[in-house]
C-alpha cells in the first residue's frame, strides 16, 4: 500500500467534505484525541513515531497549520489580554451581572498595573464551537483569561493541550490539564449547609443550575453535610435571570408549601432575588426561611436583612489569574490556585 492509500484508509470518510479548521477537527479525522494531535504537531516524543508522522502527514494533506497566530504572538506582542465569558449553560446571563462586574473590575486594575489592555468577549458557544480557537488565533491578544468553565470544560481542555498562556476562573478537578483559579467550591457548599442546619433549618433547597462545574461542586458539598446530619436537600434548577429565579421560587413554594426552611443559593445574585421574592410573598427571613448565598459581593451586606454568604476572595482571585497568566507568557507551566472559602454570618441565617 502506498503512503497516500495508507493515510486515506485511516481517516473519517466524511473528512473530504468537512473543512479542517481546528485541532479537534484533525483529531476526528485521525481517530485520536485532540491532545495527541497537539503533541504530534509539536513533535513531542510522547507520541510514537508512526502516529506522529501519520498525523503530521494528514495536517499537510489538509493544509492545516495550527497556532499560526499563536506562533506570531510569541514573536510579536500586542500588549492586550483577552478576557472571554462563555455562556454555554445560560445564554441569558449578562456581563452586567454583579459577579462579572466585580471580577472584571479587579482584573482591569491588575492588568493595567502590569501595562496591559483588555479585550472582552461574551460568547454563546453553541453558536460558534470554535469560539476559543478563534480568539486565541486572532492575532489580537497575547494571552487569554476565561471566566467560568460553563459547560465548556472539554473545549477548554483541548485548547490547553496546545496553548500555554491561558488561565481559567472556575472549579479545579484532579487530573485536569487547564490551569484554573477559583474557590474550593465543594468546601464552600459544606460551609453553607452547616450554617443553615446550625441556624435550625433541616429541610433545605439548593437554588441554581447544577450543570456548571462550580455550582455542581457547591451542591455536592451541601449534600455531603445534609446527608451526614440528617437534613434533606432538594435541587431547584434555575438560571441567573432574576425573573426566572423568582418564578421558580414561587412555583416551588406553591408545590411544596411548608416543606423547606432553608435556601442555599448558588450565588449571591440568586440569593438577592430569593430574598426579594420571599418578602413579596410575606415569608419572613430568617424566621420562616433562612438563606445563605455564595460570593460575598459588595451588596451582600446592604440587603435587608444583610446576606449570610460564603465568601470567595474575588480580588485575590483576580490577582492570581493575572500572576499565573504572566508567568505562562514567560513559558512557565503553572499549577492551579484553589482559594479557601469563608463563611460570613449576617442576618439571613
Amino acid at each position: 500500500m502506498n503512503r497516500k492509500s495508507e493515510l486515506e484508509g485511516s481517516i473519517d470518510p466524511e473528512a473530504k467534505v468537512r473543512p479542517i479548521r481546528t485541532i479537534t477537527d484533525l483529531a476526528r479525522v485521525a481517530g485520536v484525541s485532540p491532545g495527541t494531535v497537539s503533541r504530534a504537531l509539536a513533535g513531542k516524543s510522547l507520541v510514537n513515531t508512526k502516529t506522529r508522522e501519520r498525523i503530521q502527514a494528514l495536517a499537510r494533506e489538509h493544509g492545516f497549520q495550527p497556532n499560526q497566530m499563536a506562533s506570531k504572538l510569541r514573536r510579536q506582542k500586542t500588549g492586550v489580554i483577552g478576557v472571554v465569558i462563555p455562556l454555554g449553560h445560560d445564554r441569558e446571563q449578562q456581563v452586567s451581572d454583579s459577579f462579572f462586574m466585580t471580577l472584571l473590575g479587579h482584573l482591569a486594575d491588575e492588568l493595567t498595573e502590569k501595562g496591559y489592555d483588555i479585550m472582552l468577549r461574551r460568547v454563546i458557544p453553541d453558536r460558534d464551537e470554535d469560539w476559543l480557537d478563534r480568539f486565541i488565533g486572532s492575532g489580537m491578544i497575547d494571552g487569554v483569561i476565561v471566566i467560568g468553565q460553563s459547560n465548556q470544560f472539554a473545549r477548554i481542555e483541548e485548547v490547553a493541550d496546545g496553548y500555554l498562556p491561558m488561565v481559567v476562573w472556575g472549579n479545579h478537578q484532579e487530573g485536569q490539564r487547564h490551569c484554573v483559579v477559583g474557590a474550593d467550591n465543594r468546601l464552600g457548599g459544606r460551609l453553607a449547609a452547616e450554617r443553615l442546619i446550625a441556624a435550625g433549618a433541616t429541610r433545605l433547597a439548593f437554588f441554581g443550575d447544577t450543570a456548571p462545574f462550580e455550582f455542581a461542586a457547591r451542591y455536592a458539598g451541601a449534600c455531603d453535610i445534609a446527608n451526614s446530619m440528617g437534613a434533606t436537600i432538594t435541587a431547584v434548577s434555575t438560571h441567573l435571570s432574576p425573573a426566572q429565579t423568582a418564578q421558580e421560587l414561587s412555583r416551588f413554594l406553591a408545590e411544596h408549601h411548608g416543606e423547606i426552611d432553608g435556601v442555599f443559593a448558588a450565588s449571591d445574585t440568586i440569593a438577592f432575588t430569593c430574598l426579594q421574592e420571599l418578602r413579596k410573598l410575606g415569608i419572613a427571613v430568617p424566621d420562616q426561611i433562612k438563606i445563605v448565598g455564595f460570593d460575598d459581593l459588595p451588596i451582600a451586606e446592604q440587603t435587608l436583612p444583610a446576606l449570610t454568604t460564603i465568601r470567595q476572595d474575588i480580588q485575590a482571585g483576580a490577582h492570581g489569574l493575572v500572576d499565573l497568566l504572566l508567568r505562562r507568557l514567560q513559558g512557565e507551566e503553572t499549577e492551579s490556585l484553589v482559594l479557601p472559602p469563608k463563611l460570613v454570618v449576617r442576618g439571613t441565617a
